[in-house]
């Protein structure tokens, strides 16, 4: 098993739920600007190691996804300002740069002090 990428949620903007309903959930550092820092999981800014790549698993707590796509920027943009978008849907074909496509699957509640991991397996 290989570790590419690590954080912890903070804090849960207030509307994160405001896009449940849309199979996503947004990530951003800790420089979210306020505006956007309510509909975000605000987390640690910290560098991936590897490419993601389709196949590898996203761990949120204790609940694992597969990644099915990966946008040309998510690697660039979690490194550098903790913010991409996880969508929930199991696209094959990253339509936007800084999303990360994951399968279609039930979004657990995340919680404060939650770990966010990808990992190869």
């Amino acid at each position: 098993m290989q570790k590419k990428y690590k954080t912890q949620i903070n804090e849960i903007g207030p509307s994160v739920e405001a896009f449940l309903g849309e199979k996503m959930l947004i990530l951003f550092g800790e420089n979210a600007p306020a505006e956007l820092a309510e509909y975000c999981l605000l987390i640690d800014v910290t560098n991936v190691e590897d490419d993601i790549v389709p196949g590898d698993t996203l761990q949120v707590g204790d609940k694992e996804y597969k990644v099915t796509a990966v946008g040309d920027a998510v690697k660039k943009n979690l490194s550098s300002l903790g913010h991409i978008t996880l969508k929930f849907d199991g696209s094959q074909t990253p339509e936007l740069p800084g999303t990360l496509y994951l399968e279609d699957n039930e979004i657990t509640e995340v919680k404060s002090g939650d770990l966010i991991q990808i990992i190869t397996k």
